[in-house]
């Protein structure tokens, strides 16, 4: 947190002596991911050097979408934006488990990275042939397919896909390009050889964890306790987050950040308030009180890469791991605040009139 505990309790005294209430929380924890039995995707090149991906899970809000064309744009040497995903449509792709468990990107998107390699691979044997090298020396970069060293005489990602299919590319203005590179003429034996397995360039990848994975960190906080009203506030929030090999760190930061959020509404303001014949007293935003940007602090985020042998691409589940500590921090740091009169917070979640309960009862002063 960039202040060790001398400073802080320096600066805790300090406030003491002005009347405010500091108080430092840590929780640390260890979150069970990446769980099975599997998850499957179909990856396909189009003609026009667009890529359609669909797989079976189901999108919250966790940008999917932008995380799995990065990882096939990755393996086919285009631009994540020439990717369309479809997830959670049984019509495009029907078979999947869900998405729970911070499981979407460990395990549909290794089947998604799965998916894109053997279309690579088809890619690099489909431009050995017409090239007259090794597939080993087929690079796919910029949305060109080309030898290595060689990039002046290349095809695109599209011409490709044409290509790869017998009746499509004796067609049209890439049949052209096709035939002035001595691409498009007759070869003797079947148009479509045993080898290439089908016509086009798509392939199915299906991705079976051997057991979960484990994603660990760490959140410190710290807070200022308002003893008159039994209101807290943050001062400063720090998580360091290991979900192994980041795919989109912008996308990592938001969950966690949207985690902490989370746990900061479920820890002290978010409450179900029935009456006395069972009716629900907070049925709205009106008067179910979730946390806004006023209340939820600035919070630093640092990530630790421990990639998972358990995938191809060395990553751990991150979407439930922001909320799991805040509710053990942030009562840690109300014991620290509250220190003087031997508080010790047992009970959780708490509200502001609850703590105000608290804080009368140990300082002895008569609830009205």
């Amino acid at each position: 947190m960039a202040l060790d505990y001398d400073t802080f309790a320096t600066r805790q005294a300090q406030a003491r002596s002005q009347g405010r209430y500091l108080g430092l929380g840590i929780g640390y924890y260890v979150e069970g991911t990446s769980i099975g039995p599997y998850e499957g995707a179909h990856v396909r090149v189009e003609p026009d050097g667009h890529v359609f991906v669909s797989t079976g899970v189901t999108s919250q809000g966790q940008a999917h979408q932008t995380v799995f064309a990065q990882i096939v744009a990755d393996q086919l040497g285009i631009e994540p934006q020439a990717v369309l995903v479809t997830a959670g449509d049984s019509q495009a792709f029907n078979w999947g488990v869900g998405t729970f468990a911070s499981r979407a990107a460990t395990v549909a998107g290794s089947a998604v990275h799965l998916a894109a390699v053997k279309v690579r691979e088809k890619v690099q044997a489909l431009a050995a042939e017409l090239f007259e090298a090794s597939a080993e020396d087929i690079e796919l970069a910029a949305g060109k397919v080309f030898v290595r060293g060689a990039p002046q005489r290349s095809l695109t990602l599209g011409q490709m896909a044409i290509k790869a299919n017998p009746l499509r590319y004796t067609y049209g203005d890439n049949a052209r390009t096709l035939a002035a590179m001595n691409l498009a003429a007759a070869r003797p034996g079947p148009a479509l050889p045993p080898e290439r397995d089908a016509p086009g360039l798509e392939a199915d990848g299906f991705y079976s964890p051997p057991h979960g994975s484990f994603a660990s960190g760490v959140h410190g906080a710290i807070i200022e306790v308002d003893l008159p009203t039994g209101m807290v506030s943050f001062v400063k929030y720090v998580a360091v987050h290991d979900c192994g090999r980041l795919i989109n760190p912008m996308v990592v930061e938001g969950q966690v950040h949207g985690g902490v959020a989370q746990g900061i509404g479920g820890a002290f303001f978010e409450r179900l308030v029935y009456d006395d014949t069972a009716q629900l007293l907070s049925s709205t935003f009106m008067d179910y009180l979730i946390p806004t940007a006023a209340e939820i602090p600035d919070i630093t985020v640092e990530h630790i890469e421990t990639p998972s042998p358990l995938n191809p691409l060395g990553m751990k589940g991150v979407g439930e791991a922001g909320v799991i500590p805040v509710a053990a921090l942030f009562a840690s740091a109300l014991d620290d605040a509250l220190s003087p009169w031997h508080i010790r917070i047992r009970e959780m979640p708490l509200h502001p009139c609850r703590l105000h309960e608290i804080l009368q009862q140990a300082r002895g002063v008569p609830n009205n």
